[in-house]
């Protein structure tokens, strides 16, 4: 599907990468992996063609589709969420246009014999088969379909776009590719803007899509479940293995061992050649034998091992002092955005030292309560901190309060005391920001550096109570890493709002699920949380929508109601059925005619009352497609 042969990029005359080569195959599922700043985006803007090579070439098969995840997006106003993603079909709805026009003249033009409606005709039948092969009769159902798997409810589908937030947005651009059905699908961290449901329904979309995928993500067990193959820039390198990216580093690992004996024995060999020719050198007699040692040593190819990029931040969370035994209180807690209602009746208590994940789907009222808890928004209820408790905050948008004129130094220098002011270039050094670039503006820094400099940022003020909103945005794996395990040491309270399986397991020891307003406490790690989570959403699927309260009705009027309810729903789904073969048959009828108009024109127009019958059926689908959506309305309403 592609092929790309020493391809370079450069920037003011310094190689970002160079010399890749590598083979795009269908059925590939590649994770584009490597250290913020390795030039993993932009090797996607090249493969996308949005920006050029410096150097080297890219084969593409003909007529290949290309679709690709971009960070930033740009949507026309106006449109539903419906009508955005409808935008996939680019095709079928110009298509759709045209039958409508064709259609709507059918019905109004009697001039059965003349050429013009005999071309109507021949167009008609063109453009049904066209629509037809193009998925035109499923194309609104997967839309609805993907937009559901990826969060939206169906309420949500003829809201405007301009009413969602980025990370929304961003959802909707994934549900257009998604349905595009690309050969090679290009997606830059798809997961950032996803809560945990939306990315498990992704991975499991991912694992059996029929094209190419090269994926850039910073989340390990996503990489683990959708790729097949992982290529790791380095140090302006790559690394190619056909293994997901546990098992990438484990094989890498043991190369770079190999690698590594490999070069020993060679030095082990070299040294000896070399003590022979100072040897022979001495005697006159031995001459031609060291030179023909040192033509042999000359020869010699000298093993390399490859290079890594060690470069990691040094992290440390250290508690200000001992907080009471109650750390966090909380009774009929509520939030609404106007008419919006997030949160309704949470009591909580957090107790010192506990580390808590909350998790759920997006807009549910995780990152609310994280503001309420440090005091950024007001709220109904009663909330009360413990004794002596210093709250840490990371938001979600912790980087975005960075002012963007202000260099690294300078945003450090403002936010220390004269207590710390001194450690800023040791604290700086250990989030990987030393030399010149402590003298970069904010504005010039990347997603996963504001995220460093924010997370250093964090450390200049004591506390005992640490709240992180998404913290591993924008990081890279490494980094992930080191903070996991400085998280892991802090002898604090911790709470963390995320939606990165890997990052959570073994931090947090309790779940706080948030679904419907409510929050719903499970006492074990995030496997436990998820375990939970599909039994609970398997009884969900399995309740009907008519529900019956225990105090009014007794067990036996219960079983009644349920048997009148099957036995309607029984009668609705038979006329539904009854009502779709009716449709079916008049439609190939009416399909049989158009074929035979285009046939033979003249012959079959020519037969009575042809065009009478012709109207006639085409009347009658459309009465019986009122008729079949009335009652899939009910059936919707009883099931």
């Amino acid at each position: 599907m592609l092929n790309v042969h020493n391809l370079s990029v450069s920037f003011a005359g310094s190689d970002l990468f160079s010399g890749i080569t590598f083979k795009l195959n269908k059925g590939d599922r590649i994770g584009l992996i490597g250290k913020n700043g390795a030039g993993k985006s932009t090797l996607l803007k090249v493969l996308s063609k949005d920006i050029e090579a410096t150097g080297g070439t890219m084969a593409f098969d003909k007529e290949v589709r290309i679709g690709f995840l971009r960070q930033d997006i740009d949507f026309a106003e106006g449109r539903t969420i419906l009508e955005e993603a409808y935008q996939a079909f680019e095709e079928i709805k110009k298509l759709e246009s045209k039958l409508e026009v064709i259609n709507h003249e059918l019905v109004e033009r009697t001039d059965y014999e003349s050429e013009y409606y005999h071309d109507l005709m021949v167009n008609l039948n063109e453009f049904s088969h066209r629509y037809e092969l193009l998925g035109g009769y499923n194309y609104q159902g997967n839309t609805e379909k993907i937009l559901q798997g990826l969060g939206f409810q169906r309420e949500d589908f003829d809201k405007l776009t301009d009413t969602f937030s980025g990370g929304w947005r961003m959802r909707i651009e994934l549900a257009k590719l998604l349905l595009q059905e690309n050969d090679i699908l290009l997606l830059d961290e798809p997961t950032n803007h996803l809560d945990i449901e939306s990315i498990i329904w992704l991975e499991n979309f991912l694992k059996v899509y029929s094209g190419a995928i090269v994926l850039v993500s910073h989340d390990k067990m996503f990489l683990d479940n959708v790729t097949n193959r992982t290529i790791e820039i380095s140090l302006g390198k790559i690394y190619d293995y056909k293994k997901p990216y546990s098992q990438f580093l484990l094989l890498r690992g043991e190369i770079k061992e190999k690698q590594l004996q490999a070069q020993k024995n060679q030095e082990k060999e070299i040294k000896a050649t070399q003590v022979l020719i100072d040897k022979f050198r001495a005697k006159a007699n031995k001459a031609t034998m060291a030179q023909s040692l040192i033509k042999r040593l000359d020869k010699v190819e000298r093993i390399e091992v490859d290079n890594d990029d060690n470069a990691v931040m040094n992290v440390k969370f250290q508690i200000s002092k001992e907080p009471g035994k109650i750390v966090i209180e909380a009774e009929n807690l509520s939030k609404n955005y106007g008419k919006k209602h997030v949160l309704e009746d949470v009591d909580l208590l957090i107790e010192r030292n506990s580390k808590i994940a909350f998790v759920g789907q997006n807009g549910q009222g995780k990152s609310t309560l994280a503001k309420i808890i440090v005091g950024e928004i007001p709220h109904g209820g009663y909330l009360k901190l413990g004794h002596n408790v210093e709250i840490g905050y990371f938001a979600q948008n912790q980087s975005e309060y960075l002012e963007a004129e202000k260099t690294v130094l300078e945003i450090m220098e403002d936010a220390a005391t004269d207590t710390n002011r001194s450690r800023v270039r040791d604290m700086l050094g250990s989030f990987l920001f030393s030399g010149d670039t402590v003298d970069k503006k904010a504005k010039m820094l990347s997603g996963g550096e504001r995220n460093r400099l924010a997370l250093c940022k964090l450390l200049l003020s004591p506390f005992n109570v640490l709240i992180m909103d998404e913290p591993t945005n924008h990081l890279d794996i490494a980094s992930k890493n080191v903070l996991k395990l400085a998280l892991k040491k802090f002898e604090g309270t911790l709470i963390l709002v995320s939606h990165d399986r890997d990052f959570l397991q073994g931090l947090a020891t309790t779940v706080y699920g948030f679904k419907d307003k409510v929050i719903k406490e499970y006492l074990g790690d995030i496997d436990f949380f998820l375990e939970q989570h599909q039994i609970e959403n398997l009884r969900e699927a399995e309740k009907r929508t008519v529900v019956v309260k225990k105090s009014d009705t007794s067990k036996k009027e219960v079983a009644q109601l349920s048997r009148e309810e099957d036995a309607t729903l029984k009668k609705l789904k038979n006329k539904l059925s009854k009502i779709e073969t009716q449709i079916d048959n008049l439609e190939r009828e009416i399909s049989e005619m158009d074929a035979a108009l285009v046939k033979d024109y003249e012959t079959t127009s020519a037969q009575p009352n042809f065009f009478e019958n012709y109207k006639s059926k085409k009347s009658k689908v459309e009465v019986l497609m009122e008729e079949w959506a009335e009652i899939e309305e009910k059936t919707e309403n009883c099931s």
